[in-house]
């Protein structure tokens, strides 16, 4: 009854029998391994392009590499004040790129726009020798407010990054839940919309410790290589890693886990609010809610039992909720339940 994240739940049994199997035997190590080769093929087959993957065990790393890819030391990096790479990932992409400037910016329901960035290059200060360079925009797909960019919003903000110069990368931790919301082409929401890397996330979604970075415009592919390799990022036993992302694409695996995952999310909120007094602060697109609801209810329920995020401090009523791979329908109806029961016996109290 643990709805505080999907990173505390187990990995998909497919995935532990792939590990089991890639145990036997010897490999070659360092990513030379035909598991690592099949990940990869696999991976231009699902974006139909020409693509470079390197598997790495965070999607920490996967971020912060990706954006040293993308920007010098004197550069700038745009994204949303609540990004993942601005709030959660202790300075590592400003370690990474040697010192890169995250300018961050506000937007509704974690999204930021085409018109709200080329306003904010614009200011930039371009060519001046005192300011940093913007060198790249990073966008969350899903955003960390469980919403989705659209093929036309990504290519919108592409088509701003291009005129600039601009990098754009695209953190895609819960990429598939977007993915199989939006019921889009994954080519369309990435390099067809003009995005140069993705960090394509799998741990979220039913793997143990596995993300790949795709790189779409391969000229930066080698660089990349050793800059895995410095950050510590290259396996020895890399067959590890490949072994959760083959299982993971494997026979759709990544898409049904996400369906599962979304669809727990959307039965969760829509029957939370028929709770007296919920309200949702974002729509709910993927795998995340964010829900406000009475303090008697949010006590009841976790007197019950239930796990989940007081997503503003412990005084404050917004809740994350976050559903996953494994997420019981049972698990959902009793939340809903409790909710529901709590919520009413406050107003009974009341009248």
């Amino acid at each position: 009854m643990n709805f505080c994240s999907d990173n505390v739940t187990g990995a998909s049994p497919e995935i532990l029998a792939a590990l089991s199997a890639a145990n036997g035997g010897a490999l070659a190590s360092y990513g030379s391994d035909k598991l690592t080769e099949r990940v990869e093929a696999k991976l231009k087959e699902i974006f139909e392009t020409d693509l470079a993957a390197f598997p790495v065990a965070t999607g920490t790393a996967a971020n912060a590499l990706s954006l040293s890819l993308l920007t010098p030391s004197w550069g700038a990096i745009y994204c949303h004040q609540d990004a993942h790479i601005a709030v959660d990932e202790c300075g590592a992409p400003e370690f990474y790129t040697g010192g890169a400037k995250l300018v961050d910016l506000a937007g509704e329901h974690g999204k930021l726009t085409a018109s709200q960035l080329s306003d904010a290059l614009a200011r930039s200060g371009k060519g001046v020798v005192h300011q940093v360079q913007a060198a790249a925009i990073s966008l969350t797909q899903a955003t960390e407010a469980g919403t989705a960019y659209r093929p036309d919003d990504v290519a919108a903000i592409a088509d701003v990054a291009r005129g600039y110069g601009l990098g754009l990368h695209m953190d895609g931790a819960r990429f598939a839940n977007a993915l199989v919301f939006l019921d889009a082409n994954p080519a369309d929401i990435t390099w067809r919309a003009g995005v140069d890397i993705l960090s394509f996330g799998a741990t979220k979604n039913g793997a143990l410790a596995a993300e790949v970075v795709v790189v779409f415009d391969k000229k930066r592919s080698e660089e990349f290589a050793f800059r895995r390799k410095r950050a510590g990022h290259l396996f020895s036993k890399m067959r590890f890693l490949s072994a959760q992302l083959d299982a993971y694409l494997e026979g759709e695996l990544w898409l049904k886990n996400a369906r599962h995952a979304n669809a727990m999310a959307k039965r969760l909120a829509e029957g939370l609010m028929a709770v007296p007094g919920a309200t949702l602060a974002h729509p709910v697109e993927a795998n995340e809610i964010f829900v406000d609801l009475p303090e008697t209810a949010i006590r009841g329920l976790t007197a019950d039992g239930f796990q989940f995020y007081r997503w503003l401090g412990e005084d404050k009523t917004l809740l994350r909720l976050v559903a996953a791979h494994d997420t019981k329908e049972a698990d959902v109806a009793a939340f809903i339940a409790s909710a529901k029961r709590h919520a009413a016996r406050a107003n009974e109290r009341v009248a």
